[in-house]
Protein backbone atom coordinates (compact mmCIF):
# COMPACT_ATOMS: atom_id res chain seq x y z
CA UNK A 1 0.00 0.00 0.00
CA UNK A 2 1.31 3.43 -1.33
CA UNK A 3 1.44 6.11 1.28
CA UNK A 4 1.42 9.62 0.85
CA UNK A 5 4.66 11.83 0.68
CA UNK A 6 6.59 12.23 3.60
CA UNK A 7 4.97 9.33 5.46
CA UNK A 8 6.03 6.21 6.37
CA UNK A 9 4.74 2.80 7.37
CA UNK A 10 5.14 2.93 11.56
CA UNK A 11 4.88 0.10 11.65
CA UNK A 12 7.24 -1.04 9.49
CA UNK A 13 11.08 -2.54 11.28
CA UNK A 14 13.27 -0.10 9.10
CA UNK A 15 16.22 -2.09 7.64
CA UNK A 16 20.12 -0.72 8.64
CA UNK A 17 20.39 2.49 5.61
CA UNK A 18 23.20 0.29 4.01
CA UNK A 19 20.85 -2.69 3.16
CA UNK A 20 18.11 -0.04 1.66
CA UNK A 21 20.03 1.71 -0.90
CA UNK A 22 18.97 1.41 -4.51
CA UNK A 23 19.85 3.50 -7.98
CA UNK A 24 17.44 3.89 -10.05
CA UNK A 25 19.36 5.31 -13.27
CA UNK A 26 17.34 7.36 -16.29
CA UNK A 27 15.29 10.37 -14.94
CA UNK A 28 13.01 10.02 -17.67
CA UNK A 29 8.99 9.14 -16.75
CA UNK A 30 9.63 5.55 -15.40
CA UNK A 31 13.04 6.11 -13.93
CA UNK A 32 11.43 9.15 -11.95
CA UNK A 33 8.10 6.94 -11.22
CA UNK A 34 10.14 4.39 -9.70
CA UNK A 35 12.20 6.37 -7.66
CA UNK A 36 9.67 7.87 -6.56
CA UNK A 37 7.54 4.65 -5.71
CA UNK A 38 10.97 3.29 -4.10
CA UNK A 39 11.43 6.45 -1.63
CA UNK A 40 7.74 5.75 -0.86
CA UNK A 41 8.37 2.24 0.73
CA UNK A 42 10.98 3.61 2.79
CA UNK A 43 13.97 2.42 0.70
CA UNK A 44 17.04 5.35 0.42
CA UNK A 45 17.08 5.91 -3.27
CA UNK A 46 19.32 7.94 -5.46
CA UNK A 47 18.26 9.13 -9.19
CA UNK A 48 20.73 8.97 -11.58
CA UNK A 49 20.39 10.88 -14.93
CA UNK A 50 21.29 14.01 -16.99
CA UNK A 51 20.17 17.52 -16.29
CA UNK A 52 17.93 19.77 -18.46
CA UNK A 53 17.42 18.41 -21.93
CA UNK A 54 15.12 19.67 -24.76
CA UNK A 55 11.42 19.56 -24.56
CA UNK A 56 9.60 16.76 -25.16
CA UNK A 57 6.49 17.71 -27.48
CA UNK A 58 4.91 14.23 -28.00
CA UNK A 59 2.32 13.16 -25.91
CA UNK A 60 1.80 10.03 -24.28
CA UNK A 61 -1.90 7.98 -24.07
CA UNK A 62 -1.83 6.32 -20.17
CA UNK A 63 -4.22 4.23 -20.19
CA UNK A 64 -6.36 2.85 -16.98
CA UNK A 65 -3.52 1.04 -15.07
CA UNK A 66 -1.34 3.57 -15.59
CA UNK A 67 -3.93 6.42 -14.14
CA UNK A 68 -4.42 4.47 -11.05
CA UNK A 69 -0.65 4.02 -10.18
CA UNK A 70 -0.59 7.60 -10.46
CA UNK A 71 -3.19 8.20 -9.01
CA UNK A 72 -1.93 6.01 -6.18
CA UNK A 73 1.66 8.10 -6.13
CA UNK A 74 -0.88 11.29 -5.48
CA UNK A 75 0.33 12.59 -8.69
CA UNK A 76 -2.61 12.14 -11.25
CA UNK A 77 -4.47 15.26 -9.67
CA UNK A 78 -1.74 17.54 -11.63
CA UNK A 79 -1.44 15.74 -14.53
CA UNK A 80 -4.90 15.06 -15.38
CA UNK A 81 -6.09 18.73 -15.94
CA UNK A 82 -3.49 18.76 -19.13
CA UNK A 83 -4.98 15.85 -20.58
CA UNK A 84 -7.88 14.60 -22.87
CA UNK A 85 -10.04 11.00 -22.24
CA UNK A 86 -9.86 8.18 -24.79
CA UNK A 87 -14.08 7.45 -24.15
CA UNK A 88 -13.78 5.50 -26.91
CA UNK A 89 -10.82 3.68 -29.22
CA UNK A 90 -12.13 3.45 -33.21
CA UNK A 91 -10.09 1.22 -35.95
CA UNK A 92 -10.41 1.90 -38.98
CA UNK A 93 -9.07 -0.68 -42.25
CA UNK A 94 -7.45 1.98 -44.71
CA UNK A 95 -5.35 -0.82 -46.50
CA UNK A 96 -7.56 -0.99 -49.29
CA UNK A 97 -6.65 -4.59 -49.99
CA UNK A 98 -8.54 -7.05 -51.07
CA UNK A 99 -9.36 -8.74 -47.91
CA UNK A 100 -10.16 -5.95 -45.47
CA UNK A 101 -11.45 -6.17 -41.98
CA UNK A 102 -14.99 -4.25 -40.33
CA UNK A 103 -13.90 -0.97 -38.56
CA UNK A 104 -14.58 -1.51 -35.07
CA UNK A 105 -15.41 0.74 -32.41
CA UNK A 106 -14.61 0.41 -28.06
CA UNK A 107 -16.64 2.19 -25.76
CA UNK A 108 -14.90 2.61 -22.22
CA UNK A 109 -18.66 2.41 -20.88
CA UNK A 110 -18.83 -1.39 -22.22
CA UNK A 111 -16.64 -2.20 -18.92
CA UNK A 112 -17.62 0.57 -16.40
CA UNK A 113 -15.47 2.80 -16.87
CA UNK A 114 -15.59 6.47 -17.97
CA UNK A 115 -12.44 6.62 -19.93
CA UNK A 116 -9.93 3.78 -21.40
CA UNK A 117 -7.31 6.92 -20.51
CA UNK A 118 -6.01 10.11 -21.09
CA UNK A 119 -3.39 11.42 -23.32
CA UNK A 120 -1.11 13.62 -21.89
CA UNK A 121 1.56 16.14 -22.93
CA UNK A 122 4.78 14.39 -22.05
CA UNK A 123 6.01 17.76 -20.83
CA UNK A 124 3.59 17.80 -18.41
CA UNK A 125 4.02 14.27 -17.25
CA UNK A 126 7.23 15.28 -16.69
CA UNK A 127 6.73 18.06 -15.18
CA UNK A 128 4.64 16.79 -12.10
CA UNK A 129 7.18 14.00 -11.55
CA UNK A 130 10.10 16.70 -10.93
CA UNK A 131 8.12 18.58 -8.36
CA UNK A 132 7.52 15.88 -6.66
CA UNK A 133 11.35 14.28 -6.71
CA UNK A 134 11.83 18.10 -5.36
CA UNK A 135 9.63 17.02 -2.66
CA UNK A 136 10.89 14.14 -1.82
CA UNK A 137 13.41 11.97 -0.19
CA UNK A 138 15.07 11.02 -3.38
CA UNK A 139 18.68 11.80 -3.80
CA UNK A 140 19.35 13.09 -7.35
CA UNK A 141 22.50 12.91 -8.89
CA UNK A 142 22.79 14.88 -12.28
CA UNK A 143 25.44 12.49 -14.02
CA UNK A 144 25.62 9.68 -16.78
CA UNK A 145 26.25 6.37 -15.71
CA UNK A 146 30.16 5.48 -16.93
CA UNK A 147 30.77 1.89 -15.54
CA UNK A 148 28.91 -0.35 -13.55
CA UNK A 149 29.95 -3.05 -11.48
CA UNK A 150 28.20 -5.91 -9.30
CA UNK A 151 29.60 -7.65 -6.86
CA UNK A 152 28.37 -10.09 -4.57
CA UNK A 153 26.68 -8.12 -1.98
CA UNK A 154 26.67 -4.52 -3.82
CA UNK A 155 27.08 -2.35 -7.30
CA UNK A 156 28.56 0.45 -7.56
CA UNK A 157 28.21 2.85 -9.85
CA UNK A 158 31.00 5.47 -11.31
CA UNK A 159 28.99 8.54 -12.92
CA UNK A 160 30.12 10.98 -15.45
CA UNK A 161 30.40 13.81 -12.44
CA UNK A 162 33.61 11.75 -11.14
CA UNK A 163 31.32 10.29 -8.46
CA UNK A 164 30.78 6.38 -7.24
CA UNK A 165 28.17 5.55 -5.88
CA UNK A 166 27.22 1.85 -3.90
CA UNK A 167 24.09 0.35 -4.04
CA UNK A 168 22.28 -3.24 -3.35
CA UNK A 169 20.00 -2.72 -6.40
CA UNK A 170 20.20 -0.91 -9.43
CA UNK A 171 16.93 0.04 -11.35
CA UNK A 172 17.86 0.09 -14.82
CA UNK A 173 15.19 3.07 -16.82
CA UNK A 174 18.04 4.18 -18.88
CA UNK A 175 16.34 3.65 -22.23
CA UNK A 176 16.84 1.48 -25.40
CA UNK A 177 20.76 1.84 -25.34
CA UNK A 178 20.89 1.10 -22.10
CA UNK A 179 24.39 1.11 -20.47
CA UNK A 180 23.08 -0.36 -17.04
CA UNK A 181 21.83 -3.01 -19.33
CA UNK A 182 25.21 -3.67 -20.80
CA UNK A 183 27.34 -3.04 -18.41
CA UNK A 184 25.27 -6.33 -16.01
CA UNK A 185 25.49 -8.76 -18.94
CA UNK A 186 22.10 -8.98 -20.36
CA UNK A 187 21.96 -9.66 -24.10
CA UNK A 188 19.58 -8.12 -26.34
CA UNK A 189 17.37 -9.33 -29.56
CA UNK A 190 16.73 -6.47 -31.77
CA UNK A 191 14.89 -5.56 -35.42
CA UNK A 192 14.34 -2.82 -37.21
CA UNK A 193 11.18 -1.93 -39.75
CA UNK A 194 11.60 -0.02 -42.55
CA UNK A 195 9.33 2.76 -41.18
CA UNK A 196 9.54 5.89 -39.15
CA UNK A 197 6.93 7.37 -37.21
CA UNK A 198 5.93 11.09 -37.66
CA UNK A 199 4.88 12.90 -34.38
CA UNK A 200 3.70 16.34 -34.50
CA UNK A 201 0.21 17.88 -32.86
CA UNK A 202 -2.93 19.76 -34.56
CA UNK A 203 -5.61 21.85 -34.42
CA UNK A 204 -8.24 20.93 -36.69
CA UNK A 205 -11.52 22.35 -36.98
CA UNK A 206 -14.21 19.58 -35.80
CA UNK A 207 -14.22 17.97 -32.16
CA UNK A 208 -12.57 14.67 -31.64
CA UNK A 209 -15.40 13.46 -29.03
CA UNK A 210 -13.10 11.75 -27.49
CA UNK A 211 -12.51 9.27 -30.07
CA UNK A 212 -9.18 7.95 -30.77
CA UNK A 213 -9.00 7.10 -34.41
CA UNK A 214 -6.02 4.35 -35.89
CA UNK A 215 -6.33 4.20 -39.42
CA UNK A 216 -4.56 0.44 -40.94
CA UNK A 217 -2.74 1.60 -43.81
CA UNK A 218 -0.67 -0.76 -45.95
CA UNK A 219 2.60 1.05 -44.84
CA UNK A 220 1.30 1.39 -40.95
CA UNK A 221 -1.01 2.96 -38.86
CA UNK A 222 -2.44 6.30 -38.76
CA UNK A 223 -3.48 7.60 -35.16
CA UNK A 224 -5.15 10.65 -34.14
CA UNK A 225 -4.78 10.89 -30.40
CA UNK A 226 -7.19 13.37 -28.53
CA UNK A 227 -5.95 16.62 -26.75
CA UNK A 228 -8.14 19.09 -25.07
CA UNK A 229 -10.57 20.89 -27.66
CA UNK A 230 -9.86 21.32 -30.75
CA UNK A 231 -6.68 19.45 -31.11
CA UNK A 232 -4.80 16.01 -31.40
CA UNK A 233 -2.01 14.40 -31.33
CA UNK A 234 -0.96 12.32 -34.68
CA UNK A 235 1.50 9.46 -34.81
CA UNK A 236 2.07 8.70 -38.66
CA UNK A 237 3.70 5.60 -39.27
CA UNK A 238 4.80 4.92 -42.97
CA UNK A 239 7.71 3.89 -44.93
CA UNK A 240 11.06 5.69 -44.08
CA UNK A 241 11.26 7.04 -46.94
CA UNK A 242 8.47 8.29 -47.49
CA UNK A 243 7.74 9.59 -43.55
CA UNK A 244 11.49 11.39 -44.61
CA UNK A 245 9.68 13.05 -47.29
CA UNK A 246 6.65 14.25 -45.44
CA UNK A 247 8.74 15.59 -42.18
CA UNK A 248 10.45 18.01 -44.94
CA UNK A 249 6.84 19.45 -46.18
CA UNK A 250 5.67 23.27 -45.36
CA UNK A 251 3.14 22.91 -42.87
CA UNK A 252 0.45 23.74 -44.79
CA UNK A 253 1.55 20.71 -47.24
CA UNK A 254 1.70 18.37 -44.54
CA UNK A 255 -1.68 19.07 -42.83
CA UNK A 256 -3.15 18.75 -46.59
CA UNK A 257 -1.82 15.21 -46.55
CA UNK A 258 -2.94 14.72 -42.82
CA UNK A 259 -6.39 15.56 -44.00
CA UNK A 260 -6.31 13.65 -47.07
CA UNK A 261 -5.16 10.17 -44.72
CA UNK A 262 -7.53 10.82 -42.28
CA UNK A 263 -10.67 11.31 -44.61
CA UNK A 264 -10.82 14.68 -43.29
CA UNK A 265 -12.64 13.18 -39.97
CA UNK A 266 -11.64 16.05 -37.61
CA UNK A 267 -12.31 18.82 -40.47
CA UNK A 268 -9.49 21.38 -41.80
CA UNK A 269 -6.45 20.59 -40.04
CA UNK A 270 -3.35 22.85 -39.30
CA UNK A 271 0.16 22.02 -37.72
CA UNK A 272 0.75 23.60 -34.17
CA UNK A 273 3.58 22.11 -32.99
CA UNK A 274 6.96 21.22 -34.02
CA UNK A 275 7.37 17.37 -35.91
CA UNK A 276 9.37 15.09 -34.73
CA UNK A 277 10.61 11.68 -36.71
CA UNK A 278 11.45 8.29 -35.30
CA UNK A 279 12.68 5.37 -37.10
CA UNK A 280 10.56 2.40 -35.82
CA UNK A 281 12.53 -0.63 -34.06
CA UNK A 282 12.06 -3.82 -31.43
CA UNK A 283 13.78 -4.99 -29.19
CA UNK A 284 13.65 -7.52 -25.99
CA UNK A 285 15.89 -7.89 -23.25
CA UNK A 286 17.32 -11.59 -22.48
CA UNK A 287 16.79 -11.53 -18.98
CA UNK A 288 14.89 -8.68 -17.24
CA UNK A 289 16.98 -9.37 -14.05
CA UNK A 290 20.83 -10.24 -13.46
CA UNK A 291 23.38 -9.00 -11.09
CA UNK A 292 21.58 -7.04 -8.82
CA UNK A 293 19.76 -5.43 -11.82
CA UNK A 294 16.33 -4.86 -12.46
CA UNK A 295 15.30 -3.68 -16.32
CA UNK A 296 12.23 -1.55 -16.55
CA UNK A 297 11.05 0.78 -19.54
CA UNK A 298 12.50 0.93 -22.98
CA UNK A 299 15.93 -0.58 -21.34
CA UNK A 300 13.57 -3.48 -21.23
CA UNK A 301 11.24 -3.32 -24.09
CA UNK A 302 10.84 -1.54 -27.55
CA UNK A 303 8.56 -1.75 -30.36
CA UNK A 304 6.52 0.52 -32.69
CA UNK A 305 3.59 2.82 -31.31
CA UNK A 306 0.73 0.57 -31.90
CA UNK A 307 -1.79 0.23 -29.18
CA UNK A 308 -0.22 2.99 -26.65
CA UNK A 309 1.30 -0.32 -24.96
CA UNK A 310 5.17 1.86 -24.76
CA UNK A 311 5.13 3.61 -21.71
CA UNK A 312 1.97 2.18 -19.84
CA UNK A 313 4.04 -1.31 -20.38
CA UNK A 314 7.12 0.82 -18.53
CA UNK A 315 4.68 1.85 -15.79
CA UNK A 316 3.86 -1.84 -15.10
CA UNK A 317 7.51 -2.95 -14.67
CA UNK A 318 7.70 -0.20 -11.92
CA UNK A 319 3.91 -0.91 -10.47
CA UNK A 320 5.76 -4.64 -9.90
CA UNK A 321 8.58 -3.02 -7.86
CA UNK A 322 6.34 -2.33 -5.13
CA UNK A 323 5.31 -6.27 -4.97
CA UNK A 324 8.41 -7.68 -5.69
CA UNK A 325 10.28 -5.45 -3.11
CA UNK A 326 7.84 -6.03 -0.33
CA UNK A 327 8.95 -9.20 0.11
CA UNK A 328 12.41 -8.33 -0.48
CA UNK A 329 13.69 -8.75 3.32
CA UNK A 330 16.55 -7.35 3.62
CA UNK A 331 18.41 -7.67 0.68
CA UNK A 332 16.44 -5.61 -1.78
CA UNK A 333 19.13 -6.83 -4.56
CA UNK A 334 19.62 -10.21 -4.04
CA UNK A 335 18.64 -13.17 -5.87
CA UNK A 336 15.10 -13.99 -4.69
CA UNK A 337 14.43 -10.73 -5.45
CA UNK A 338 15.45 -10.36 -9.18
CA UNK A 339 13.71 -13.97 -9.57
CA UNK A 340 10.49 -12.26 -8.46
CA UNK A 341 11.05 -9.84 -10.76
CA UNK A 342 11.50 -11.93 -13.82
CA UNK A 343 8.34 -14.29 -13.00
CA UNK A 344 6.15 -11.55 -12.79
CA UNK A 345 7.19 -9.95 -15.50
CA UNK A 346 8.63 -12.03 -18.27
CA UNK A 347 4.93 -13.59 -19.62
CA UNK A 348 3.45 -10.06 -19.97
CA UNK A 349 6.17 -8.21 -21.88
CA UNK A 350 6.67 -11.42 -24.11
CA UNK A 351 3.00 -11.36 -24.74
CA UNK A 352 2.52 -7.54 -25.43
CA UNK A 353 5.80 -7.20 -27.12
CA UNK A 354 4.60 -10.32 -29.74
CA UNK A 355 1.32 -8.53 -30.14
CA UNK A 356 2.41 -5.58 -31.25
CA UNK A 357 4.98 -6.70 -33.75
CA UNK A 358 2.57 -9.17 -35.34
CA UNK A 359 -0.13 -6.43 -35.57
CA UNK A 360 2.30 -4.22 -37.48
CA UNK A 361 3.54 -7.20 -39.50
CA UNK A 362 0.39 -8.37 -40.79
CA UNK A 363 -0.13 -4.81 -41.60
CA UNK A 364 2.97 -4.87 -43.82
CA UNK A 365 2.49 -7.97 -45.35
CA UNK A 366 0.91 -8.57 -48.91
CA UNK A 367 0.21 -12.17 -48.21
CA UNK A 368 -3.21 -12.73 -48.21
CA UNK A 369 -3.44 -15.44 -45.75
CA UNK A 370 -1.57 -13.08 -42.93
CA UNK A 371 -4.10 -9.86 -44.31
CA UNK A 372 -7.23 -12.82 -43.87
CA UNK A 373 -6.23 -13.96 -40.36
CA UNK A 374 -5.52 -10.24 -39.51
CA UNK A 375 -9.20 -9.50 -41.00
CA UNK A 376 -10.83 -12.83 -39.06
CA UNK A 377 -9.47 -11.57 -35.99
CA UNK A 378 -11.28 -7.78 -36.00
CA UNK A 379 -14.27 -9.22 -37.41
CA UNK A 380 -14.56 -11.16 -34.40
CA UNK A 381 -13.66 -8.12 -31.95
CA UNK A 382 -16.47 -6.30 -33.32
CA UNK A 383 -18.62 -9.63 -33.08
CA UNK A 384 -17.86 -11.31 -29.97
CA UNK A 385 -18.77 -9.35 -27.03
CA UNK A 386 -16.83 -12.14 -24.74
CA UNK A 387 -13.80 -10.96 -26.71
CA UNK A 388 -14.25 -7.76 -27.01
CA UNK A 389 -14.35 -7.46 -23.15
CA UNK A 390 -11.26 -9.59 -22.78
CA UNK A 391 -9.45 -6.93 -24.77
CA UNK A 392 -10.58 -4.02 -23.11
CA UNK A 393 -9.99 -5.43 -20.22
CA UNK A 394 -6.70 -6.08 -20.93
CA UNK A 395 -6.26 -2.35 -21.95
CA UNK A 396 -7.12 -1.06 -18.68
CA UNK A 397 -5.68 -4.15 -16.78
CA UNK A 398 -4.35 -2.98 -12.86
CA UNK A 399 -0.34 -2.42 -12.60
Amino acid sequence: MLLPFGQRDAGARPMPAESQAIAVVGNGPVGSAAALLLDRMGFAVTLVGPAGGQRDERTSALLGGSVDFLERLGLWADIAAAGAPLRTLRIVDATGRLIRAPEVTFHASEVGRDAFGYNIPNAVLTGVLTRALDASGVLRRDALLQDLESGQDSVRLRLSEGEDIVARLVVAADGRKSPSRTAAGISTREWTYDQAALVVNLAHSLAHDDVSTEFHTPDGPFTLVPLPGNHSSLVWVGKTDDMKARALLSDDDLAGEIERQSHLILGATSINAARQLFPLSGMTAAKLAANRVLLAGEAAHVFPPIGAQGLNLGYRDVASLERVLANAASDPGGPETLHAYERARSADVLLRSAGVDMVNRTLLSAFLPAQGLRGLGLFLLDRVPPLRRTLMQQLLAPV
